[in-house]
């Protein structure tokens, strides 16, 4: 078994139980740690893959907006209470499981890069140009279905953030003066 090969099973170790601590979480700020942990894992796999496109879409796109989105919705919500308000985010326990494995992720995209050669474990590295021929003419529709359930959701999401909560009850109901 080749080093690059150890590296990509070693980052998906990494996804999985970065994933498993996110679902298993109850503190909703653990759980966003642990999935950019998994996001970046997942990224590392892409890298050695041989598609460093798929790989910087990843960070780009999931670790870095969908995650702020969810930060935002957390804050947003505060899902915490008032209990901890400055704890969560400062304390030694909250950054030790998702440092730990970050650190490992960073040695394993630094072994890679320091490597040099081939970054593939596939036949050879795939091309961006590809990636869009593909794409957008073999999995054309599987594109547009996506787009349209994207599109679905966004229009969900505005509905229900846009909505006025309504009282199902005349006991439950502010009196108005």
């Amino acid at each position: 078994m080749s080093l690059l090969a150890l590296v990509f099973y070693a980052a998906a170790a990494v996804a999985v139980v970065s994933t498993v601590l996110a679902i298993s979480r109850s503190s909703p700020i653990h759980a966003l740690l642990y999935l950019i942990v998994s996001l970046l894992a997942v990224a590392v796999m892409f890298f050695t893959l041989g598609a460093p496109l798929a790989a910087a879409l990843e960070v780009i796109v999931y670790a870095g907006a969908i995650v702020v989105l969810f930060v935002f919705v957390v804050m947003m919500f505060d899902l915490q209470g008032e209990r901890t308000k400055r704890s969560a985010w400062t304390s030694l326990r909250t950054w030790a499981g998702p440092g730990v494995l970050s650190a490992v992720l960073l040695a394993e995209l630094l072994y890679v890069l320091a490597a040099g050669g081939s970054h593939a474990l596939g036949p050879r590295p795939v091309p961006p140009g590809e990636v869009g021929l593909s794409l957008f003419s073999t999995y054309v529709l599987g594109v547009e279905l996506a787009a349209m359930l994207l599109l679905a959701a966004v229009v969900a999401a505005f509905h229900l953030g846009s909505r006025k909560k309504a009282s199902h009850h005349r006991l439950f109901e502010e009196p108005t003066p």
